[in-house]
């Protein structure tokens, strides 16, 4: 989801075509030119004029047909997270075999800022590292991108917007560090060290089994009366664990800022308690995800594209579960570290 930028450079315009300051005056003057080689009938006049005009002419063409031949890929955007400078690249490729582009400008609502590119030879193509900056999580359509140049003597502003069809996912936003020390300061490792669950021999709680979990932890009675694969977890693996439910019911009486910085709270409960070393579960309606720190990324992409119910849904909670619903976070036992 994009949104228009908060600003727009002076320069920057909706139309196709637009005479630049340089332009306009050379214009006049020709216009000027014109009108005295007409009442003069001065032969010089007339070359001048002829002159002047065969330069607007070239002007139109040049920059016309420098840009149609622009096509712009995006080769791939780092790890995003919504409100957070992402490092991405994008291939601009000149397919002209007559024209070569100087002065070109590549603009969009999801870039950090203009790209400048002095010269573009033809039948050349150049690599360029983007900044981006996405306002919203979720699935990114990257569709719009406009070139502007000035080429060849700046007379006329010529805009062109390539076909671009490019898709990124994009994290929830994170808190800033102050507010993650003021309402995550409960994953600290050091104050949880008995009755927790770990790479002990006691069982300590079952619980569904998740991508990654060893079938050597299935407990297989428990399993065969329920029906689907249990794990067994052991005493002290809390220690190192943390078990997070997001509860995607969003009431009629919640908006939608308010789902998203529940959204935004569960991220960052995550990647506080990753950051530490910490192992991750992730409960969303029928899916759970574990991971570590390497692995965090199939977490928060389900964060990412997580999508609102209106009706409540129903959910496997440990007694050790940190909760995370629209409009309230809360704690229903302990939680591990």
């Amino acid at each position: 989801m994009t949104t228009a930028p908060d600003f727009a450079a002076p320069w920057q315009f909706d139309g196709v075509v637009r005479l630049t300051r340089i332009g306009s005056s050379f214009v006049v003057f020709t216009v000027v030119v014109g009108f005295a080689a007409i009442n003069t009938g001065n032969n010089a006049l007339y070359i001048g004029l002829s002159f002047m005009l065969g330069c607007l002419l070239l002007s139109g063409i040049a920059s016309k047909s420098g840009l149609k031949h622009l096509v712009v890929e995006l080769e791939g955007v780092d790890e995003a997270w919504a409100m957070r400078t992402a490092h991405g690249r994008l291939r601009v490729i000149n397919r002209s075999r007559i024209w070569n582009v100087r002065d070109l400008i590549i603009t969009s609502n999801d870039l950090e800022a203009p790209l400048a590119v002095p010269l573009i030879g033809r039948r050349s193509e150049i690599v360029l590292q983007a900044r981006f900056r996405f306002r919203r999580r979720g699935l990114v359509h990257l569709s719009r991108i406009d070139l502007y140049t000035r080429y060849p003597f700046g007379f006329f502003l010529k805009k062109r917007r390539p076909r671009l069809d490019a898709e990124i996912v994009v994290f929830p936003r994170l808190l800033d560090e102050e507010s993650t020390r003021e309402r995550f300061r409960t994953i600290e490792g050091e104050q949880y060290s008995s009755n927790r669950i770990g790479a002990g021999t006691d069982i300590h709680s079952f619980r569904d089994y998740a991508r990654g979990d060893s079938l050597r932890r299935v407990h297989w009675k428990k399993s065969a009366s329920v029906g689907r694969w249990i794990i067994k977890q052991t005493e002290l693996e809390a220690g190192r664990a943390v078990h997070v439910v997001v509860d995607p019911y969003r009431p009629k009486d919640v908006t939608e800022e308010a789902f998203e910085e529940m959204i935004s709270d569960a991220a960052t409960f995550l990647n506080e308690a990753l950051r530490r070393g910490l192992h991750t579960t992730l409960s969303i309606r029928n899916l759970t995800i574990r991971s570590d720190r390497d692995g965090a990324a199939a977490t928060f992409r389900a964060l990412a594209l997580l999508e609102p119910t209106r009706e409540p849904v129903a959910q496997t909670v440990d007694r050790d579960s940190v909760i995370f619903t629209a409009g309230v976070v809360g704690r229903e036992s302990g939680v591990g570290a």
